[in-house]
């Protein structure tokens, strides 16, 4: 991804920025636009790249879509849709994951879709393997072309169960996009509970689906013959919320985030706290801060919610380069998260990267796997400027952190990468009187 900044660094972020809605929500809930048959108007988008993405994906299938950047509002209409041409669809999709979740939609409405060869952030696998083997299990045809793979439904998707070995995001949005029209019950034990899913969950239930969560993780979803659109307030983005507070303390910072819910957010506080940051909860957000003299060492381990999200991670280890003593990360989530510490060891911070499970007595996929899934960081290291590339969303964001936070001039490379996730993330940066110059 093209762009690049030059950011004069070792300036505290102080000031007041807004999140709108949460990435991982907003993507899922335009595409369960599809199973409606009526539109759909959803509230609270923010202007991101992935946005566009699916936007761009919706119209090359017949949907209609005005999508009012100002407000924040998008309305999605599709009466029309109908079945788009591979090359659009590789074309719109480039490196996104999304076309995946469109297919159990696609196999209702029209009984066949194509997944072009996915792309997206190198942090680990996500294979789409459950994916197709989900939608066999719900009676679709799967055939391999050249440049992806052609789905057919020859009749109605029958509803099943499923069990999942780690509560996968992604395969929870599968089951749940797919199961809602599906003939018959389904039921998907081992599955994730993320607010984002939830919000989704609570957008497919507007819609008419019958969706009932038990407290072992298990969705139970009574398939109907038909849904209506939605019109829904998409929750704020959890992860944008926490990587700004993340800068507040790499920086010696204070920055409210309007928009913050503390309810998304209680695991990460919890942590921020301990590091030794502060925060007040308004009606309107959450102000962090930090308040000044050394922050504390301290072990995190990332989980599926409601532990550690493995997103907060990235930000959290730059403020941990700031912290006195040796804090201990372990991940459980992406066996290749860290990849991104690589550029904070050139710019000073002391690294050391494990294959162990350090710092848990929980089992751990990764262990004795060869994965470097544990890292031990050594602080405090003042950071020096350097010249950086974007290697995903998250570990991009946490090298901006870094640069805002080292001393000197730092180049920060393929920052175009940052605007997939993160809305107007320069405006906001401008608002938090950083020094930086965009070319």
């Amino acid at each position: 991804m093209s762009g690049v900044l030059e950011i004069e660094g070792g300036r505290p972020l102080a000031g007041e920025i807004t999140v709108r809605g949460a990435k991982n929500f907003v993507s899922k809930a335009m595409v369960a636009a599809l199973l409606g048959e009526s539109p759909s108007v959803l509230s609270n988008v923010p202007k991101i790249r992935d946005v566009e993405i699916v936007a761009d994906l919706l119209r090359a299938h017949g949907v209609f879509v005005d999508h009012d950047q100002a407000a924040g509002t998008i309305t999605m209409n599709p009466s029309g849709v109908g079945a788009a041409k591979s090359a659009d669809i590789i074309t719109h999709a480039g490196s996104s994951r999304i076309p995946i979740l469109f297919c159990g939609p696609l196999l209702h409405r029209l009984g066949e879709a194509f997944i072009p060869d996915l792309g997206g952030c190198n942090i680990g696998g996500r294979p789409i393997d459950f994916h197709l083997e989900a939608l066999r299990r719900f009676g679709a045809e799967v055939a391999k072309e050249p440049d992806g793979m052609r789905l057919r439904a020859p009749k109605r998707l029958q509803g099943m169960q499923m069990e999942l070995e780690f509560p996968s995001v992604g395969a929870t949005e599968q089951l749940l996009l797919t199961a809602v029209l599906a003939e018959g019950i389904t039921e998907l034990r081992g599955a994730a509970v993320e607010p984002e899913i939830l919000d989704l969950v609570a957008v497919l239930q507007q819609m008419g689906a019958i969706i009932t969560l038990e407290t072992d993780r298990t969705y139970r979803i009574e398939g109907v013959e038909s849904l209506r659109g939605y019109r829904h307030f998409a929750l704020p983005d959890r992860i944008e919320a926490a990587s700004w507070a993340g800068a507040a303390l790499a920086t010696g910072g204070d920055i409210t985030v309007l928009g913050a819910r503390q309810l998304d957010l209680t695991a990460y506080l919890n942590y921020f706290r301990k590091v030794g940051g502060r925060f007040d909860v308004t009606d309107h957000g959450i102000r962090f801060w930090h308040p000044g003299g050394e922050l504390r060492s301290i072990v995190v381990e990332t989980a599926v919610h409601p532990g550690f999200m493995t997103d907060w991670q990235q930000p959290f280890v730059v403020a941990l380069t700031q912290a006195t003593g040796l804090s201990i990360i372990h991940e459980t989530v992406y066996e290749k998260r860290f990849g991104f510490t690589k550029a904070l060891r050139r710019m000073g911070a002391q690294i050391q990267l494990y294959r162990e499970c350090l710092g848990s007595e929980r089992w751990c996929r990764f262990g004795r796997r060869n994965y470097e899934h544990s890292a031990v960081i050594s602080g405090p290291t003042p950071l020096h400027g350097a010249d950086i590339r974007v290697p995903d969303l998250r570990g991009g964001f946490s090298h901006l952190i870094a640069a805002l936070a080292a001393e000197g001039r730092s180049s920060v490379s393929g920052i175009g990468l940052i605007d997939r996730g993160y809305e107007h993330f320069t405006d906001k940066l401008d608002s938090l009187g950083a020094r930086y110059w965009r070319r």
